[in-house]
């Protein structure tokens, strides 16, 4: 444990020898999970500003690192959306205590809902910052020309420019066409739970109206939609971070009464 009361970053074994990175912070429940983007670790602004406010709080948290990204073992070339919300599953049933609300940003949207499908009871809440379902089809291959689609196909993977690394992004084939077994957005989402939706209008990477579409597919009878006139996809301001931190405060008081 360390001074902070946040235990020292732990390994999570899985299947075939690899290793998720966590750490985890004791406290009251429900506690709170954070579930970061593509090509995200969990040093984030957001993921550490919620631990912050876990521990004031005293309340528990969770962070980790999906397969292939920050300190977990394992190619990023070598994810897929199936496999990211495995490491996700096996973070919420072995480090994780007791019930929990997600909190998903960017691809991490779509891995909490897969999640909150996946396991009902242990979800509490869920709140979404520029949330990201079925990001694969609807921002990449259906945005992607003829060109690219053809070189995924016939390479297997293509590097894409990026906002958010100096590097191109290496994009997989596999990535696009296991995505499609995961895909949300075209059918009823069985999701019960209260859900919050933080989305900011100027996001140029998702679009803003993705936040409605998520909300008019969930079946819970508790689900707002909160817009950010002049928020970026990030939302990692002053403003934006105490508005999800007030979204949270507020789903883990509804659901510690």
């Amino acid at each position: 444990m360390n001074a902070d009361g946040c235990e020292a970053a732990a390994i999570l074994s899985r299947p075939g020898g690899a290793t998720i990175a966590y750490r985890r912070l004791e406290g009251r429940e429900p506690g709170v999970m954070f579930l970061g983007g593509f090509r995200s670790d969990m040093t984030g602004t957001k993921a550490t500003m919620l631990e912050a406010a876990c521990r004031e709080a005293g309340r528990g948290f969770v962070r980790f690192d999906y397969s292939g990204h920050g300190d977990s073992s394992g190619d990023f070339l070598d994810g897929t959306i199936g496999s990211w919300r495995d490491d996700a599953l096996a973070v919420l049933d072995e480090a994780a205590r007791g019930p929990q609300v997600l909190v998903g940003s960017s691809m991490g949207g779509w891995i909490m809902l897969l999640a909150a499908l996946a396991r009902p009871a242990r979800v509490a809440g869920l709140v979404g910052v520029a949330a990201a379902p079925d990001f694969t089809e609807d921002l990449m291959w259906n945005r992607y020309g003829a060109d690219m689609r053809a070189a995924l196909r016939d390479k297997g993977v293509i590097h894409v420019p990026s906002d958010y690394d100096d590097r191109d992004y290496p994009i997989a084939y596999r990535l696009i066409e296991e995505g499609r077994r995961h895909l949300l957005l075209h059918r009823p989402i069985a999701i019960h739970c209260p859900v919050r939706l933080l989305h900011g209008k100027r996001d140029a990477d998702v679009p803003w109206t993705t936040a409605p579409r998520v909300a008019e597919r969930l079946l819970s009878r508790d689900v707002r939609v909160f817009l950010v006139p002049d928020g970026d996809h990030r939302l990692s301001r002053d403003e934006d971070l105490a508005r999800l931190r007030a979204l949270v405060d507020e789903l883990c008081g509804a659901a510690g009464r």
